[in-house]
């Protein structure tokens, strides 16, 4: 079996600047702490402010001199998208890579500011206004990134487009898995434009396999289940591989999705990952990037 790609083969990222969404805790949080580690700027955006204070503190006592800044960000919200962009923008001297990480899985019915189903909207409406509101600060850097994650769920995934704010039904479990799809989708469209307009960003897409994290706060099973077998599935810094790989790895191949490569994609080392034929289907990527620009007011400056 491959080796495979762990935190141990992220080169030095000194001199670049990573935007992390959803940093404070899980997955970002690990990101954010590998990436200091190796050098980098992270700038970590959280909806909490006090919470991502108290990340930065944890990280700089692991990394002494970590260059780590808070950004605010609530994914619920298409008016933070836009303010925390500019802020990134006006800011920053560069912006090198782009951590779509943060999400939501499995609440109960609820909705973002803008009146849309809450996985819906914080899963892929704010990582799709975000991505292109900031993609002109990306093109500014030779070699950047957008990263989107995923999940093993976008295999169960669907898009009911009569009923995309789930004012007829709400299941949170096939809504988590529908926005997970979309994710794939929005990767899939999203690097099709860029190659088309010769643009120097690039866009990877990954996924944690079965990692603990806080996003199973909602659910009562997966709560039970992790710590049974622990052992087993990744933890929090082994599902931060993947993100690691689609952010850093020099041989990542653009429009490529990335995950855990042991039982079924579920935990191990990272590596190319599988999706489904529906995430691959280039029309319904066209639709959905069409009602997304729709629903967000975002337009990409790609031509």
């Amino acid at each position: 079996m491959a080796k495979g790609f762990t935190a141990k083969d992220v080169v030095s990222q000194a001199g670049k600047c990573f935007l992390v969404t959803g940093a404070n805790t899980g997955l970002g949080y690990e990101t954010s702490k590998a990436l200091a580690a190796n050098g980098a700027r992270v700038l970590m955006a959280c909806r909490n402010e006090d919470k991502a204070r108290k990340a930065i503190e944890r990280i700089r006592m692991a990394v002494p001199g970590a260059n780590l800044a808070f950004v605010h960000l609530d994914q619920a919200d298409i008016g933070s998208v836009h303010d925390c962009a500019r802020k990134v923008s006006a800011d920053e001297p560069r912006l090198d890579v782009l951590v779509n990480n943060a999400g939501v899985m499995f609440p109960p019915l609820q909705r973002t500011a803008q009146g849309h189903e809450l996985q819906f909207g914080v899963n892929h409406l704010a990582p799709f206004a975000l991505t292109g509101l900031l993609l002109p600060k990306l093109a500014e850097s030779a070699g950047s990134r957008v990263v989107i994650t995923s999940s093993l769920a976008h295999k169960g995934g669907k898009i009911d487009w009569d009923d995309l704010d789930a004012h007829q039904r709400y299941s949170r479990t096939q809504r988590y898995s529908d926005s997970k799809l979309m994710n794939l989708l929005h990767l899939l469209e999203l690097d099709r434009r860029l190659k088309a307009a010769g643009s120097p960003v690039t866009a990877y897409a990954c996924h944690p396999g079965f990692a603990k994290t806080d996003l199973d706060r909602h659910s009562g099973i997966f709560r039970v289940l992790f710590p049974l077998a622990g052992a087993i599935f990744n933890s929090a810094a082994q599902g931060a591989w993947p993100t690691l790989q689609a952010a850093t790895a020099p041989d990542a191949v653009p429009g490529e999705f990335y995950g855990p490569q042991r039982m079924g994609g579920a935990s191990g080392p990272s590596g190319v990952a599988k999706r489904t034929d529906m995430a691959r289907d280039t029309e319904l990527a066209q639709r959905l990037w069409q009602v997304s620009e729709d629903m967000t007011g975002v337009r990409y400056p790609l031509g």
